[in-house]
């Protein structure tokens, strides 16, 4: 074995280790000896493909055209990611069992790579890199090529359930991964420097939720190299006593694999007693006489910074330190005397040893497989998926039995929560899907209202509670929520869960889904490049409920107020993203159906918790979030007829307001023709030709009309709709005066007809009705907008002026009712308010009110 020993040596542990070892290396010597000729071959690979792109297996002398124009990739983390993929294909071989490997280093990508070439993972899924020399010079050449592979794991290579280029995340999507795949064991490797994140900080918990009598394992090993890009690592200068004590207490026995000149049986041992730990920790929740506080298995390997590479170069150290981090030797093409060492560093790997003449790689070598192709780590069916093999459909409880029952004249008077309604229906799902379905939620499952879902199922906590906990629905025994306040940790797990084809949920408020924005975004590119390869196939979607949010005002201020997970979202492909925003319960129903259901998606809810007006019947609910958009003809002028203005609400709180205003235009205003639209999935407004959900301009048009002005009071930033309706065509500018006195095009386009108000940064800890008013959403601001707009109806136009002043006076007189009180007016929220759509055009007329003094206010 090629090795210098930079790191300590010696064992932790004296005596039993110690004569493990010694017996190890004693009785299994020849499976040591095919462990380095593996870790060799998986070294020389590495290597190759950072620097090579001909002459891969070094027939001729080395040359400057051999080597690659740019040299890309990460050499230091690879030797460690090939000695554990060797050693776990041997555990794997040697005791039968399902595993694949995470690696939490993910630009060791030329590791991972390697490997999975030796395995026959390469060539399975790409004929093209066949095992000769012919394949091996494509292959290698392929690395950081344009077409070719990545620099970090990703969706293109097998093998992988995690997108490499950020770091944090591996440890929380491999718990996620073995949740309810009782046979599967997930070895996870952190980088000492990935270890500094938060993400992976508090992820070292997650054995706390995991229940050994129902799901799998992970054994997390801990690569201390030492070294990050530029300078040591926090966790490389820790002593053995600080480490043992940091991990004893987060619950874990840890051991050490440090004797680099021994190293094979070290690790062989350390990974023996890991596996014998784990299996008995399952076995006794499978007896039913689970241990307390079970003190889980890990390993912590400390091993030089690129390994086996070059010692120095020019006098400056490279094994053991940064410099050996990414591409160890910079300029091997320009440089005689580096393209020496190159070479002499990849002839030292025994290249004849691991290759025969034709280039195939020797059998000998992979004597440590599996011999089982599909057990082999690369080869994992859960990384791979085949068709329904593991996804399992979703058993889905018919909805109609959760409605809320609208009575079709009386709209408006039902006040129900939307959550709530749903918590119900999930019960149900949870109870027809007890191992396949999971919620996963920041603490905020009851905040959100769907605490109804405790009917069939319990919060899952493994570490022993007191007495007094019960009252939580907290249970060592099974449960389907998960609850913990880290986001990051639980999108990790929900990725894992999901992408070994299960279903989940994750349920956040509103301004507190931006956490996991970096998260969703790496996923989503994972899931854009799963789209693009044949053997991947299809999985579950993400799925958010976003509630809490900005318009309720419920115990938060200012800092709770964003709606930017949105936005976040619409800067992702648009084939793979779905927005919603149901404007009541039943509408919510359809939605989540339809939601889980689907495949390859990330699905946003927005949805409210609190109680409000209930609109559609179920069937209508239906039909009309089916369509993702629709006139709502009871509450327009003449069914929706020849509008001279559209108001179109997106969002529960938002369409609430527009629904108010409509109401307000009906009784003072009956000659002004309101059509009322709303919009319940967000992509139909989207101009983008390859979106599946996009309204074509003849719909569109037929919707919102191709020339009357629009008027959409939006859920979130204003901005987010501006970016769907760019490309739409436009025909006027025009400019109206607001109550403040600015010129504005209302918060929308400066030009075209499309006037969009949304949130616009403005809030504090204050009421829902001052929210509204405070980012111009309520339902005055629209009644203003909609008949200045109108004002060449010439029925209209005669009353615009005392109208405007009235509204303004109104809006007032609310905030100081509001100052003095703490509340809201109670008649905004009048369900008699609505009763006027049941009214006729006739009876209308006469009943307009022309002065201020002559009107009813809404506070008396």
């Amino acid at each position: 074995m090629s090795s210098s020993s930079s790191a300590p040596t010696g064992t932790f542990t004296i005596g039993p280790v110690e004569l493990d070892i010694t017996r190890i290396r004693k009785e299994r010597s020849s499976d040591l000896d095919s462990l380095d000729l593996y870790w060799r071959a998986a070294n020389f690979l590495a290597a190759a493909q950072i620097f090579l792109q001909d002459n891969a297996l070094l027939r001729d002398r080395l040359e400057a055209k051999h080597i690659k124009p740019r040299l890309l990739g990460h050499w230091g983390t690879c030797p460690g990611i090939n000695l554990v993929y060797a050693h776990l294909n041997r555990l794997v071989r040697d005791h039968d069992f399902e595993s694949f490997l995470v690696t939490g280093p993910g630009h060791g990508a030329p590791a991972n790579l390697a490997n999975l070439f030796i395995e026959g993972a390469i060539t399975k899924f790409y004929p093209q890199y066949t095992d000769d020399s012919d394949g091996l010079n494509k292959f290698v050449r392929a690395f950081s090529w344009p077409g070719g592979f990545p620099s970090h794991v990703n969706a293109e290579i097998p093998g992988t359930i995690h997108e490499g280029g950020e770091l944090g995340y591996a440890l929380s999507v491999s718990f996620g991964a073995v949740m309810d795949n009782p046979d599967l064991l997930v070895t996870c490797i952190v980088g000492d420097g990935e270890a500094e994140t938060g993400p992976t900080s508090t992820a070292w918990h997650s054995y706390k939720f995991i229940d050994p009598a129902e799901s799998g394992a992970v054994l997390p090993v801990l690569h201390l190299n030492g070294y990050k890009i530029s300078q040591p690592t926090i966790y490389g200068t820790m002593s053995r006593e600080e480490l043992t004590c940091l991990f004893a207490g987060y619950g874990y026995q840890v051991r050490f694999v440090e004797r680099c000149d021994d190293i094979h049986a070290d690790l062989m041992t350390s990974m023996e007693w890991a596996l014998s730990e784990i299996r008995n920790i399952q076995k006794a929740a499978r007896s039913g006489k689970p241990m307390t506080r079970p003190k889980w298995p890990m390993l912590i390997l400390r091993t030089p910074k690129g390994w086996t590479g070059p010692k120095e170069l020019d006098g400056l150290p490279i094994e053991g330190c940064y410099r050996a981090h990414q591409v160890p030797i910079k300029d091997p093409a320009t440089n005689p005397g580096h393209l020496k060492i190159l070479e002499k560093w990849l002839r030292s790997y025994g290249i004849d040893e691991i290759f025969d003449e034709s280039g195939k790689i020797r059998e000998r070598v992979r004597d440590t497989l599996p011999k089982e192709k599909a057990k082999r780590i690369g080869l994992s069916r859960r990384t791979i998926g085949r068709g329904e093999e593991f996804m399992k459909k979703l058993r889905l409880p018919d909805f109609d039995a959760f409605q809320n029952k609208i009575d079709r004249d009386k709209r408006g008077e039902t006040i129900a929560s939307g959550t709530w309604q749903l918590g119900t229906y999930l019960a149900e799902v949870i109870a027809r899907n007890p191992t396949n379905f999971r919620i996963f939620s920041p603490d905020e499952l009851e905040s959100n209202k769907l605490h109804a879902v405790f009917k069939t199922t319990h919060r899952n906590y493994q570490w022993p509670t007191e007495d007094g906990d019960k009252v939580t629905n907290l249970s060592n025994r099974g449960g389907r929520v998960i609850e913990m306040l880290s986001e990051h940790t639980l999108q990790g797990f929900m990725q894992g869960y999901v992408l070994t084809h299960r279903y989940a949920l994750f349920p956040s408020y509103e301004a507190f889904l931006g956490i996991v924005a970096t998260m969703m975004d790496q996923y989503s590119k994972f899931l854009k490049m799963a789209y693009d390869v044949h053997w991947r196939s299809s999985i579950p979607s993400l799925n958010y409920i976003e509630s809490s949010t900005l318009w309720r005002q419920e115990h938060n201020g200012f800092s709770h107020q964003n709606p930017g997970f949105i936005n976040t979202l619409l800067n992702k492909k648009s084939n793979m993203i779905r927005i919603y925003f149901p404007p009541d319960g039943n509408c919510l129903l359809t939605t989540m159906e339809h939601v889980l259901n689907s495949r390859n998606y990330i699905n946003l809810v927005v949805a409210s918790k609190q109680e409000t007006a209930q609109w559609l019947t179920m069937d209508e609910a239906i039909a009309h979030c089916r369509n993702g958009a629709g006139v709502w003809h009871w509450c327009s002028t003449d069914e929706g007829k020849r509008p001279d203005v559209v108001l179109c609400g997106i969002g529960c709180e938002t369409m609430y307001e527009v629904i108010a205003a409509a109401a307000m235009l009906r009784k003072d205003f009956p000659q002004l023709r309101v059509r009322v639209v709303n919009v319940t999935d967000l992509l139909i407004l989207d101009s983008d030709r390859q979106h599946q959900h996009k309204l074509n301009n003849h719909v569109f048009n037929a919707l919102f009309t191709p020339d009357k002005p629009v008027i959409i009071n939006f859920h979130g930033y204003p901005s987010a709709v501006k970016q769907l309706l760019f490309g739409r065509g436009a025909s006027t500018s025009q400019k109206i005066g607001l109550p403040d006195g600015r010129a504005t095009s209302m918060g929308g386009m400066d030009e075209g007809r499309f006037f969009i108000n949304g949130y616009i940064e403005e809030g504090t800890t204050t009421t829902p009705f001052k929210m509204l008013v405070a980012n111009r959403c309520s339902r005055f601001h629209l009644a203003m907008q909609a008949i200045m707009l109108s004002a060449s109806n010439q029925d209209v136009a005669p009353y615009v002026n005392e109208r405007m002043s009235f509204f303004e006076y109104t809006l007032k007189e609310h905030e100081e009712f509001i100052s003095e009180h703490g509340t809201d007016p109670e008649a905004l929220y009048d369900k008699e308010q609505f009763a006027i759509f049941g009214k006729t055009a006739t009876h209308l007329q006469g009943e307009r009110l022309t002065c201020p003094d002559t009107h009813t206010s809404a506070i008396h």
